[in-house]
C-alpha cells in the first residue's frame, strides 16, 4: 500500500491541470492564479512526496515517472474529495448527488428531457448539471468532478466509456431560394467540431476561408435570419424555420451527420444511479426522429 502524507487539495488540482494542459502557464490560466503560485504548489508537493514530479524545459512540461504514478491518486483524491463536500451537504431526504454534463447546443435536445426523466426514475438522487465545451467536459470528467456528460466529440481516453446514442443531420439552408451552384461569399461556416471540418473540407475541397465563420450555432442561424446568407444547421433547429417559410433547403447540397455521445468512467460498481442516467439519456435518444 503506498502512503501518501496529507496535502491541500489545492496541490492535487493544480498537478492535475498542469498534466492537462502540459504547461505552468496555461495551467495558471485555468486556474485563475499567478505563475509563480503554480510553482510554489508544485514545488510543495514535490518535496511532501519526496520525488519530482515534473521535468521543465523549453518545449513545455513532462511528468517524470513518478508524475505519472501519483495522476491517479491525484485524481482520485480531487473526485473522493469533491463527492464527500457535495453530498454531506445534501438535505435530508437525498441519499446521493449525481454530477451530468453537457455541451452547450445539447442542453435542450438531451438535458431538458432527461431531467424531468430522472428525477422521476431516481428521485432521492440530486442532480447538479455542468454545461460547457467539449474540452472542459472532458477534462471535469477525467479528474472525476463530473460522473456523466453529453457531447459531441469525446476524446478517447483510458478508464472512460464512450457510447453514441444519436446522430444529428446537417443540413444546408438559406434566407431565400438557391442551389448548390449559387454559391457565394454569403456563406456563414458554423464550426460544428472536428468530424464536420474534416467531412466539409472533403466535399468543398475549393472552397476559399468564407467571410464569417462562428463557432456557436445559434449565432450563425441568427446572423442567417437576420442578415441573409446561407449555412449548415441541425435539421431539428431549422425544421420551424423551413416550415414557416423563413429559410429554404439548398438544393442539392451534401448533407452531414454529426454522432452525439454519452460518456462515463468504466467501473464494476457503478451506482444504480448512474445506470439509471445512462438508460435516461437512451431513452431521450430513442426519442428524436430526424427526417
Amino acid at each position: 500500500m503506498v502512503w501518501l502524507p496529507p496535502m491541500n487539495i489545492d496541490l492535487a488540482r493544480t498537478f492535475l491541470e498542469i498534466t492537462e494542459t502540459g504547461n505552468f502557464n496555461r495551467a495558471a490560466e485555468r486556474l485563475n492564479v499567478t505563475q509563480s503560485t503554480v510553482s510554489m504548489r508544485i514545488k510543495a508537493l514535490e518535496d511532501e512526496l519526496g520525488r519530482p514530479l515534473f521535468i521543465r524545459n523549453k518545449a513545455g512540461t513532462e511528468m517524470t515517472a513518478a508524475g505519472a504514478q501519483f495522476r491517479r491518486y491525484a485524481s482520485n483524491m480531487v473526485r473522493v474529495w469533491e463527492q464527500a463536500r457535495q453530498e454531506l451537504a445534501l438535505p435530508p431526504g437525498l441519499r446521493s448527488l449525481l454530477t451530468v454534463g453537457g455541451q452547450f447546443s445539447l442542453w435542450d435536445r438531451m438535458l431538458l428531457p432527461w431531467m424531468p426523466w430522472m428525477r422521476a426514475e431516481m428521485p432521492d438522487v440530486a442532480l447538479k448539471v455542468e454545461v460547457g465545451s467539449s474540452d472542459g467536459l472532458m477534462r471535469l470528467l477525467g479528474e472525476g468532478l463530473i460522473d456523466i456528460c453529453v457531447m459531441y466529440s469525446p476524446q478517447s481516453r483510458p478508464g472512460l466509456v464512450t457510447e453514441k446514442i444519436l446522430e444529428e443531420r446537417l443540413v444546408l439552408v438559406s434566407a431565400k431560394p438557391r442551389t448548390i451552384a449559387d454559391w457565394d461569399d454569403s456563406y456563414v461556416f458554423v464550426d460544428w467540431g472536428p468530424d464536420f471540418r474534416a467531412a466539409h473540407s472533403q466535399a468543398f475541397p475549393d472552397l476559399s476561408t468564407p467571410p464569417v465563420a462562428v463557432g456557436l450555432g445559434i449565432l450563425g442561424l441568427r446572423h442567417i435570419t437576420t442578415q441573409g446568407g446561407f449555412g449548415y444547421f441541425p435539421m431539428r433547429v431549422v425544421r420551424p424555420y423551413l416550415q414557416a417559410g423563413s429559410l429554404h433547403m439548398v438544393e442539392d447540397a451534401p448533407e452531414f451527420r454529426r454522432p452525439a455521445h454519452v460518456v462515463y468512467a468504466t467501473a464494476e460498481d457503478h451506482s444504480d444511479a448512474l445506470n439509471a442516467a445512462v438508460r435516461g439519456f437512451r431513452h431521450v435518444a430513442s426519442l428524436e426522429i430526424e427526417d
